[in-house]
């Protein structure tokens, strides 16, 4: 019996294009005091990332697989392949990396090796949404002598930040200074150089403040005026907004903001298509505020954007978009007064109406969600980091 331990250095988030580190462990467990006939033996063990794709076939309508190509994988059980027994197609590989070869670990004996990786730039982001799924893993493969491949995974969660892809590295140090202190590889340095410039072009976007104002009215006339100090967010920020109602003619009884996402399909591989042949598009709701106004002059809501969830992306298949939905009720009797009068010329006893009749109507304002830090990511939100497999 030999254990095999997979256990990434820096949480289970990364950044497309970052370096993914893992320390892959190889233990006997038996004790000190076995027998050496007690000794085991691995042939060899290789690494490789991998992208799994799902669909939903109710919403999804994916052309056919090309079958003038054969398969050229032989199925056999001592191949070594990532995505035997995961559902959906492998969109993106890294090449595999081979660990170690014929590997003997007395009783109590262990061994640890370190597996490095580029995370592929151009893929698309971790995503688990109605219609489609993007899932990254890190698959370990072991394999005994005249035994089948031990498959050991390690789920991960990538974001992707657009624009990276067209990015050179620098290849003049002037350009690119580092303390001389300090030993860094090239390929560390490279992937700490492109860590910074994400965390700079996120600060830039989303610490730019502008308040932007909008009218809001109904066929009667206007309600209120929204207004909202940027468009452009991080993953963990809260988006807060102002209502002002005291200028409006039209008395808005209640009001509410819903933060979603939009999840739709494109055109050529839309399957459902709803009322009028608009495709029919996924909205999930992450966070909403409901206030009772009547007689609010001006009030405020905030909305925590969750650092578990997807920013923005898009794909030849799919894409997401976030935006602000909100619902406003409205009365339709003009200069509505719901409050006793202040004057009275004897005690009188006063009860509001028992039906008003209002309108309802809703408003949606398109907002863009980018990624934030990895490791913010992975702290706020900690999933497994380190596997076990028992071969």
């Amino acid at each position: 019996m030999i254990e095999v331990v997979a256990e990434l250095s820096r949480g289970p988030v990364f950044l497309a294009g970052e370096a993914l580190e893992c320390v892959v462990t190889v233990t006997n467990p038996l004790p000190p005091t076995a027998t050496s006939a007690s000794s085991e033996a691995l042939a060899w063990a290789s690494a490789q990332i991998h992208c799994q794709f799902h669909v939903s076939e109710s919403r999804v309508a994916l052309p056919p697989p090309d079958s003038s190509q054969p398969d050229v994988q032989p199925d056999s059980q001592t191949v070594f392949l990532p995505h035997r027994g995961e559902r959906g197609q492998c969109i993106l590989s890294t090449p595999p990396k081979i660990l170690f070869c014929d590997l003997r670990l007395d009783p109590g004996e262990s061994k640890s090796y370190s597996y490095s990786e580029v995370l592929p730039i151009e893929g698309p982001p971790s995503f688990r949404g109605q219609s489609v799924k993007y899932v990254y893993k890190l698959t370990i493969g072991c394999q005994r002598v005249n035994s089948p491949i031990t498959l050991l995974r390690v789920p991960l969660r990538v974001l992707v930040l657009t624009g990276l892809q067209d990015v050179r590295f620098p290849q003049d140090e002037a350009v690119a200074p580092s303390s001389p202190f300090l030993e860094e590889d090239e390929g560390g340095k490279k992937d700490s150089w492109l860590a910074e410039l994400a965390g700079e072009r996120l600060m830039a976007a989303t610490s730019c403040r502008s308040l932007h104002l909008y009218n809001i009215s109904d066929g009667r006339g206007k309600v209120g005026t929204f207004g909202i100090f940027k468009s452009v967010y991080r993953l963990g920020e809260d988006v807060v907004g102002t209502l002002n109602l005291g200028e409006g003619t039209v008395a808005c009884l209640q009001f509410s903001v819903s933060l979603q996402t939009e999840e739709r399909v494109q055109p050529e591989y839309q399957r459902r298509r709803g009322a009028g042949g608009v495709p029919s598009v996924s909205h999930v709701t992450h966070a909403r505020h409901q206030e009772s106004c009547l007689h609010t002059t001006r009030t405020s809501f905030s909305l925590p954007i969750p650092l578990s969830s997807t920013p923005g992306f898009c794909t030849a298949i799919v894409s997401l978009k976030w935006r602000l939905h909100f619902e406003f009720v409205t009365s339709r009797e003009p200069g509505l007064v719901l409050l006793p009068p202040m004057e009275q010329p004897e005690p009188t006893t006063w009860t509001g109406p028992e039906q008003v009749p209002v309108d309802t109507f809703s408003w949606d304002l398109p907002i863009k969600v980018l990624p934030t830090s990895p490791t913010l990511a992975s702290y706020a939100a900690p999933g497994p980091s380190t596997s076990t497999i028992t071969i």
